[in-house]
């Protein structure tokens, strides 16, 4: 199941046991609202293994800022706290499923 990452509970989520998957998006973007089926789909499929959340840029810019995001959608892979990877603009399931396997 993907959650809701904000600025609040970022940390929480990225010092957790497991990788973290989190797609920056905004509610106005046509390419993040095509992702999002696709992340969706991907949180249920790796649930237990890998946390995936979608973090709203424009509520929650400061994280945006942080890790220098220029344009969304963003994909952005944590691995123990670091962030190890990173995707932009809309990608296939397949491709982003290889960065997720990456992080196990």
């Amino acid at each position: 199941m993907e959650v809701t990452i904000t600025t609040e509970n970022f940390n929480s989520y990225l010092e957790g046991d497991l990788p973290l998957v989190v797609d920056l998006w905004a509610t106005w973007c046509g390419p993040c609202r095509m992702l999002a089926p696709t992340i969706e789909a991907l949180a249920e499929e790796y649930d237990g293994k890998v946390v995936v959340g979608k973090c709203d840029v424009e509520e929650n810019d400061d994280i945006a800022i942080e890790f220098k995001v220029r344009n969304i959608p963003t994909i952005l892979f944590f691995k123990g706290g670091i962030l190890v990877d990173k995707m932009v603009g809309a990608q296939s399931k397949a491709a982003i499923e290889e960065k997720i396997k990456a992080l196990l």
